[in-house]
């Protein structure tokens, strides 16, 4: 059984008490602190004042990111299934010859 941790991380100046599986600490305390530099970037960018606006912009341009990465990840299959295809039509052409 995985070992419980009770972090707390502080987010747009509110602290989330949580308790997690130790393996997942350094993934939220990553993602607690690319928030906060996302909050600060888009603060000094757009002069917004409302955490939640703020925290909205955060969550759009994480999901799209992830959207995104999904997206290139279906190209790039795509990409290798025909160049395996092709390799396989050639070595279909070079055996049976």
């Amino acid at each position: 059984m995985s070992e419980k941790l009770k972090i707390k991380l502080s987010i747009a100046n509110r602290v989330y008490p949580l308790t997690i599986d130790a393996k997942q600490e350094e993934g939220l305390r990553k993602a607690a602190k690319s928030i906060e530099v996302m909050i600060k970037r888009f603060e000094q960018s757009y002069s917004v004042r409302d955490k939640q606006d703020v925290l909205a912009m955060c969550a759009l341009q994480f999901a799209s990111q992830l959207e995104q990465k999904s997206i290139d990840k279906e190209v790039r299959n795509v990409e290798v299934e025909e160049k395996l295809n092709a390799i396989n039509s050639l070595l279909d052409a070079h055996l049976s010859a």
